[in-house]
């Protein structure tokens, strides 16, 4: 009885020490965006299995819709509890560089610095951010992927009224009336079906409908701020430009040559409308639409019709293509959107947070993460866009030509407070003014621009 009782003794005691090892293993909180794909989706997850196994430290995830991700870390921060690293694909448009002026991220410089050599132009440049607190700049973000716009189009819908790609022209103003004064009312009289020639994405809670509206500013060559961030709207020049971009954007919708739904569409909208074959071509800052198709392609859980449909979609009937040349002739550089994460100050491990980014940063986990997007995403590293990945197919070539012609990067990089503009969406509320309230174009944009004063001016 005695033996029974000290063995049993003995047991507890072996369990309650390994409870609590299990309970003292170190933890590191990281909260990133949901995918859009499960195969991307388990390249992180990949990631972070390797992580744990070579640190021994429990990754704690939490993953959020894109739409959830700003609020639910804004509340963390304000309640001086947030996640040890957070990645999500709006921090760079909406936070990333205010959370940086406002003392709010952790300095990354030791992390990103021997990496330098690793990245392309205008990509890790865009995480080096002015902390006002610290009076000093740093690499305060980490870079993991970017975007830029892209136009994709059904090419059997073009067949179906009766047109070919090569009718398609290449001057700025011929190609928009193209697709909505021929292509909209052919594919219409063709099939009896009320079918619109572009999804032009105008939501105020949309990201794509400010990056689409900025390429159009692009095309009338609009500078915004000068190299040092300083505003550049009282310029004549950049007036006129914003103006005529307004009015093209605008005149779409006016024309009855987009969905009427489009004035409120969310991020995901324009897609929706395309796969739906409501519209005939959008513009859309990845490849998301067509590698949805690539994605239904390789499902084991759908049907094999379905399967098959999404492959001939992916390889025949989508077109991924640049925009048109500008108004004056010149050919379209396009504005690149380096997706960043962060390490917070306030976060409780930024010693293991940081051996998690560096960790991450890693070619041989970057590149297959960044690939697990099938496309979606274009890498910052040379590695990563040499890749024999990138030439796989012609969505994919697509993207790396327009890369490979030179990027610039947006407004934000410069001036941070551009992060505020973005967030508050002005250009989609004075497209909104133009299209719901009749208000002319000119007054529309001359309040946009005393609204960008008031945010992102110096005093």
């Amino acid at each position: 009885m005695r033996l029974k009782t000290i063995l049993a003794t003995a047991m507890v005691a072996t369990g309650l020490i390994s409870a609590g090892n299990a309970l003292a293993q170190e933890k590191l909180t990281v909260w990133w965006v949901k995918g859009f794909y499960k195969a991307e989706d388990d390249a992180l997850f990949d990631v972070i299995k390797k992580f744990e196994a070579k640190t021994n430290v429990k990754v704690e995830l939490s993953q959020y819709p894109v739409q959830d991700t700003i609020p639910k870390t804004v509340a963390a921060l304000d309640s001086k509890n947030p996640p040890d690293v957070a990645y999500s694909d709006v921090y760079d448009f909406q936070v990333t560089a205010k959370w940086a002026f406002d003392g709010k991220l952790e300095d990354l410089s030791d992390v990103l610095t021997p990496l330098k050599g690793n990245f392309t132009p205008n990509t890790i440049e865009t995480t080096y951010l002015y902390n006002d607190v610290a009076k000093k700049r740093a690499y305060y973000a980490f870079p993991m992927k970017q975007q830029t716009m892209h136009i994709e189009y059904w090419k059997d819908m073009l067949a179906e009224a009766g047109l070919k790609q090569s009718d398609i022209p290449t001057k700025w103003a011929d190609y928009w009336s193209f697709w909505c004064e021929k292509a909209q009312p052919a594919h219409r009289k063709a099939t009896g079906k009320r079918t619109f020639g572009i999804g032009m994405p105008m939501g105020v809670d949309s990201t794509d409908s400010f990056y689409s509206f900025l390429t159009f500013a692009d095309a009338y060559n609009v500078k915004m701020v000068d190299n040092n961030g300083k505003l550049m709207v009282d310029d004549p020049k950049t007036r006129a430009g914003l103006i005529s971009a307004m009015r093209d954007y605008t005149s779409v919708y006016a024309k009855g040559c987009t969905p009427p739904s489009s004035t409120s569409w969310k991020d995901p909208d324009n897609n929706v409308a395309f796969h739906n074959r409501t519209t005939m071509m959008t513009h859309n800052a990845t490849i998301s639409i067509a590698a949805k198709w690539l994605d239904d392609a390789n499902n084991p859980a759908l049907s094999a019709e379905d399967r098959a449909k999404g492959k001939k979609a992916y390889y025949e009937d989508i077109v991924t293509a640049g925009f048109p040349s500008k108004p004056d002739g010149g050919k379209m550089i396009y504005r690149t959107a380096v997706k960043t994460g962060v390490v917070f100050t306030d976060s409780k491990n930024k010693a293991r947070a940081k051996e998690f980014v560096q960790f991450f940063m890693n070619e041989i986990n970057l590149t297959p993460y960044v690939e697990g997007s099938l496309g979606r995403w274009f890498p910052v590293t040379k590695v990563g866009q040499d890749s024999d990945f990138r030439n796989a197919d012609v969505h994919r070539k697509a993207v790396h030509a327009q890369y490979a012609a030179g990027t610039v990067p947006f407004e934000f990089t410069k001036n941070y407070k551009f992060t505020v503009v973005n967030n508050e969406n002005v250009w989609a509320k004075a497209m909104n003014r133009v299209i719901n309230e009749k208000i002319p174009v000119d007054k529309a944009v001359d309040e946009m621009i005393a609204r960008i004063k008031t945010i992102a001016g110096t005093n």
